[in-house]
């Protein structure tokens, strides 16, 4: 992605998007930031990394996860393309990171270090009133996945995923597009306990299921 592309992308970015085109595309060239490529699975910020940066996902994934003393991995939340990440860090006096960010799949992401970040705020308020709503969501999120957590069965948590998917895809039979180990890191469970509680919904008559789908049958029995 060239400097023209990059100024493509950011110019439809709701961020960007009250910027006229030749002031971004000057501001951009006189600022430093950082573009970087990343694999599949790397390493992105490691927890408690010290955030120096705000970063703006312009390709692919990136997840959030926590790994516990014994080995558990809880997914906290997944990103895309336009999202932003580090908003709510970057200022903070405890600005390191909680939790582990990597590539679920291979990302372009936009490093803006808190000079620029700074500058560009003082230069556009829509700019400004963006980067507030992104910190705000972001402590949503955290705020949804503790709730869900500590309020929610197993049992639940699976029953809420497949009435929101079948609600999404119009169907009753689910198709899956993670793994089952990476839905049980979205319910912050080992895959073991997941599969365990699968086989007892398919045992009350709940659900049918394979690799690929969950067939409901009767989620209110």
């Amino acid at each position: 992605m060239n400097h023209q592309d990059l100024m493509a992308v950011l110019s439809s970015h709701s961020l960007f998007s009250d910027f006229p085109d030749e002031d971004l595309n000057q501001f951009f060239r006189a600022h430093y930031y950082e573009k970087r490529e990343y694999e599949k699975d790397q390493v992105i910020h490691f927890q408690n990394e010290c955030c120096q940066t705000m970063d703006l996902i312009l390709s692919g994934r990136v997840v959030v996860q926590n790994l516990d003393s014994e080995g558990n991995v809880l997914t906290i939340s997944i990103f895309q393309d336009g999202d932003v990440l580090g908003a709510n860090l970057i200022f903070s006096s405890r600005n390191t990171y909680p939790m582990t960010v990597l590539a679920q799949s291979p990302a372009v992401i936009l490093h803006l270090h808190q000079e620029l970040i700074l500058e560009l705020c003082q230069m556009n308020r829509i700019f400004m009133i963006g980067l507030m709503k992104a910190i705000s969501d972001k402590t949503l999120i955290l705020t949804d996945k503790i709730n869900a957590i500590l309020m929610k069965t197993i049992r639940q948590c699976i029953i809420d995923f497949l009435r929101y998917e079948s609600r999404v895809q119009k169907s009753q039979v689910i198709q899956l597009s993670s793994s089952k180990k990476e839905l049980a890191q979205r319910f912050g469970i080992q895959r073991s306990s997941l599969s365990r509680e699968l086989n007892k919904m398919r045992q009350d008559g709940l659900i049918e299921f394979d690799a690929k789908t969950v067939t409901i049958k009767d989620l209110d029995a």
